[in-house]
């Protein structure tokens, strides 16, 4: 018996995908870091690359993960010990670097005197912000509640089909990925009629874009790719370039509308609340078509980021950048000396990702590996 998943055979489209996110969201601190107080429309331009990097890893979190699920009824796998086997894979895979750079953040708060949130064990169980926006305490961390918690329904799901009906296929794993969806849409429409009623009191990314309650959909759109891309792989290859220009237009058109009509999430709620997230999903998803399918080799510094991407995540924003505004006042700097400090946030947060990475995050992966491999042999 094989071990489902595996890093010998990677994916280069994916590994782009993947540090394509990553650089948007270091392009996007880097505007808060050089000019935290700025309102010009070309710096909030580049800080929404930061949300559409985030959402690009919410897509292909699902995309990988649905596969690996779709593997598991595939070859049988479908006991609740395989289930069993599947979560501790990934929180081999997610939760010792989450647990070290919450430690880190924590005592980082201590060093510079920063106010340490009073539901900070929260955090620990992933509850920061499960039902509303999180305090302002190691921020990029509401993506890896969003992700962990999706990683929990569908596995539960497809458990309670295996009890009820004995054998899962496709149709299973399809009709699973459809409620979740459909849930939390539901979800979405909730929120819209409870929570927006006061509009100038309403913080719609903190509020809506940043809550588990809300967002764990924006990962299940890749299930639904993983479900064409395994079942109908002709399919998904023959019209690679048809959703890639699809996906182009409907990300750009819906983001030009936008900004043509001049729409805020406070004025045009029902818009942003229900529908535009998921409008910005689908279009991600119907670009893994081709990337999904791009299987030559490429640049190896592209993998190396992909592969210190979990880790750049981590420590770029709470750690780096809080830091370097910690002892500096960037923002009345000359551009040279900008310039420079750009430079080493960059440079600085490579670095701690390699770290991170190499000494900590690969050994725990490598145990993870040796681990499951000496189950399957024993099995």
């Amino acid at each position: 018996m094989k071990a489902i998943t595996t890093y010998k055979h990677r994916v280069f489209g994916l590994d782009v995908v993947r540090a394509v996110a990553i650089l948007l969201i270091l392009c996007s601190h880097s505007t808060i870091l050089l000019f935290p107080n700025s309102e010009a429309t070309g710096l909030r331009f580049i800080q929404f690359f930061g949300t559409i990097g985030v959402d690009i890893f919410f897509v292909l979190s699902g995309f990988l993960i649905g596969t690996i699920l779709i593997k598991h009824i595939e070859s049988n796998q479908t006991q609740s010990k395989h289930f069993v086997q599947f979560w501790v894979r990934r929180w081999l895979r997610t939760l010792p670097n989450y647990y070290l750079i919450l430690l880190v953040n924590i005592g980082l708060a201590f060093l510079y005197k920063s106010e340490i949130p009073s539901q900070l064990y929260q955090y620990f169980f992933f509850l920061q912000n499960f039902f509303e926006g999180m305090p302002d305490f190691f921020t990029e961390s509401w993506s890896l509640t969003i992700e962990e918690f999706a990683y929990l329904i569908g596995p539960i799901l497809l458990m309670f089909f295996a009890f009820i009906f004995r054998k899962l296929n496709k149709w299973w794993f399809l009709l699973m990925t459809l409620l979740v969806i459909g849930y939390f849409i539901i979800n979405k429409l909730i929120f819209h009629f409870s929570y927006t009623n006061t509009p100038h009191d309403f913080n719609w990314s903190h509020s809506l874009r940043k809550a588990v309650f809300t967002r764990i959909d924006s990962i299940y759109y890749g299930f639904l790719g993983a479900f064409v891309s395994y079942y109908y792989s002709v399919f998904w290859s023959k019209i690679k370039w048809l959703g890639f220009g699809l996906g182009c237009i409907l990300f750009l058109g819906l983001h030009f509308y936008i900004y043509k009509n001049q729409l805020q999430p406070n004025q045009f709620t029902f818009f942003f609340n229900v529908w535009y997230l998921p409008l910005v999903s689908i279009s991600i998803l119907l670009l893994f078509p081709v990337f999904s399918t791009w299987k030559t080799k490429g640049l190896n510094f592209i993998t190396k980021i992909s592969l210190w991407s979990y880790s750049l995540y981590l420590v770029n924003y709470s750690i780096v950048l809080l830091s370097i505004q910690y002892f500096l006042d960037v923002s009345r700097l000359s551009s040279f000396v900008k310039l420079l400090i750009l430079m080493f946030f960059w440079v600085l947060s490579f670095s701690l990702s390699y770290v991170l990475y190499t000494f900590f995050e690969k050994p725990i992966l490598n145990y993870r590996e040796n681990l499951f491999r000496k189950r399957y042999r024993d099995t």
